[in-house]
């Protein structure tokens, strides 16, 4: 592959406060050299050493790529009379699901393969280098094993969202469907994804299908994760920290010992603003989360029901907006701590040693995120140190 150093950085978030100011260890007027995939060199650009390739970025800023930790991409169909009916009065419910694991499980391999395939172009687009997709809308062996091959087509962050909702053939039988995830989809599906995710909520799973669901996935040795506190307060955090999930997402309505377990715990907590712009429910309450010493991711939770965006600056603008995030907790949140929920080190930072995952934006800082809510201002991504995306071309 060679070297490239990219000089002219306008500002460079590096998110390592050891390289540079603050939280999110800024450098300005910096360069960055990519070697062999990896970060190799970060710095003052006057001090940049030379490489095979040169590039100067003309004073614009450069971030890690953004580390998308919540995403349903693998489906078929959409629900934008649902969205539409929302927009009109009618209260948001799980059960919407149910429309989208009909449409799946009717579509060809080739058909899902190419609407996942879309999104993820569409991410890449938005400054995602790194993406979760968890499976979800088949609800049967068959079709969850289908979804989580796909799913690994486009990323090694495969989780298996078996226990989504109970589907149409199980309805008042939630406790049979727990016991047939956990007895044969499971077994089938584990050796095609990392993590095992549940959605404990109203609507959906109780505190112990959960449970059972969870400690299965983990006896395969698949990692959890944890939808919860989505619609009300519930169990769900409690559970994401009791069985020592990576991350417990949405994190909605939230009482005063959920936070207190959360500080406590390496359980991040993933807030998903893009799915209560969509249902018009109330925003997570960050400030509460992160004063409190909770680490905080924030994804964009792209799904056919209720947040069809794969858009991370998006989320950063409704945080810093509505969930009175600052600007560099939000970027941080999105990078570093998208990161964290996904339990990795060598993304979402610009340090030597580190996958070279990076966006430059059309802008001189990171700031243009929130302050220019809308507007497409990636200008460049490279994963693994190779451009794979370029507004101008």
């Amino acid at each position: 592959m060679g070297s490239t150093v990219l000089t002219g950085i306008g500002t460079l978030v590096t998110n390592d406060p050891d390289l540079g100011a603050g939280p999110l260890g800024i450098i300005r007027d910096a360069a960055i050299v990519f070697d062999e995939g990896v970060v190799a060199w970060v710095g003052l650009s006057s001090a940049a050493p030379s490489a095979d390739r040169g590039h100067d970025l003309g004073g614009r800023a450069v971030l890690p790529g953004f580390v998308e930790s919540h995403s349903h991409l693998v489906f078929a169909g959409d629900r934008a009379e649902e969205f539409g009916a929302r927009m009109s009065g009618t209260p948001y419910a799980a059960g919407g699901i149910r429309n989208t694991i009909a449409a799946t499980r009717a579509a060809t391999d080739d058909e899902l393969r190419a609407n996942t395939r879309r999104l993820m172009n569409e991410s890449l687009r938005g400054g995602s280098t790194t993406v979760e997709i968890k499976t979800g809308y088949g609800q049967s062996v068959e079709s969850e094993l289908r979804s989580a091959k796909i799913a690994a087509e486009f990323t090694d962050e495969v989780t298996l969202l078996a226990a989504h909702v109970p589907p149409p053939e199980y309805a008042g039988r939630a406790d049979d469907y727990v016991r047939m995830v956990c007895d044969e989809m499971i077994d089938v599906c584990a050796p095609h994804a990392k993590w095992i995710d549940v959605f404990c909520e109203r609507g959906a799973f109780d505190r112990d299908q959960a449970y059972e669901v969870l400690t299965a996935g983990m006896a395969k040795g698949l990692v959890p994760r944890v939808h919860g506190n989505q619609l009300q307060t519930g169990p769900g955090v409690a559970l994401a920290v009791e069985v020592g999930a990576a991350s417990v997402d949405h994190v909605t309505y939230v009482t005063a010992a959920d936070i207190d377990a959360l500080a406590q715990s390496s359980t991040v907590a993933t807030l998903l603003p893009g799915a209560d712009f969509s249902t018009r429910n109330k925003y997570p309450d960050a400030r509460a989360l992160i004063d409190a010493g909770v680490t905080v991711a924030l994804g964009a939770d792209c799904n056919p029901g209720t947040s069809y965006t794969t858009s991370l600056p998006f989320c950063i603008a409704i945080a810093v907006r509505d969930m009175h995030m600052t600007p560099e907790e939000a970027v941080w949140a999105a990078t570093a701590g998208g990161a964290r929920a996904l339990r990795r080190d060598d993304i979402g930072v610009l340090r030597p040693g580190a996958l070279a995952d990076a966006i430059a934006l059309a802008a001189p800082s990171y700031l243009h995120l929130a302050y220019r809510p809308g507007v497409p201002l990636i200008q460049q991504v490279w994963r693994a140190g190779v451009s794979g995306y370029t507004a101008d071309r």
